[in-house]
């Protein structure tokens, strides 16, 4: 595993309002997948030489997404409509479920399966993760999407499992 960059459009599954591709679960179902709505993007990650609250004796993965500004398509909330661009930083600790949790949203991210158009609550259409919580904060517990929150591995592993076996 090494840093993963890729230029690649990428998509993901998110039942959008009943508009868009069908669940995960009806497309297993179903036979081969629907067409997908994550915008063109890229994960990238790397190793900080400092520790997050919580895992004192470990480094910080810093997982980057980026997504240029673009226009919606078919499963987007308005097809044809533009989108911002959108820039996030994920934090895990270097330690060996961190790199377990890195592997599997890797694996989700290259299957599709991390982020969609979504309308917020300002009725905006923007980039957002699906339901994979991401931590992006270093500090201020869970509260503020942060550490320390001893859980988040154990969870986020948890639902990525799921994601990646629907």
């Amino acid at each position: 595993m090494g840093n993963n960059q890729s230029n690649e459009t990428l998509h993901c599954n998110r039942y959008l309002n009943g508009q868009g591709p069908p669940s995960l679960e009806k497309a297993a179902h179903d036979g081969p997948a629907a067409p997908t709505t994550q915008p063109q993007g890229q994960m990238t990650w790397v190793v900080l030489h400092r520790d997050l609250p919580g895992y004192p004796d470990n480094n910080t993965l810093q997982v980057n997404f980026t997504f240029p500004e673009g226009v919606q398509t078919t499963g987007h909330p308005r097809p044809g409509q533009p989108y911002p661009s959108l820039r996030l930083c994920a934090y895990l600790p270097d330690s060996h479920e961190g790199r377990k949790v890195l592997a599997l949203m890797e694996k989700a991210y290259n299957q599709q399966l991390l982020f969609t158009v979504s309308t917020d609550v300002h009725g905006e259409d923007v980039v957002c993760s699906t339901s994979v919580p991401l931590k992006t904060q270093t500090e201020g517990g869970s509260i503020m999407n942060g550490y320390p929150d001893e859980d988040y591995l154990k969870k986020v592993r948890t639902i990525l499992k799921e994601k990646l076996n629907d």
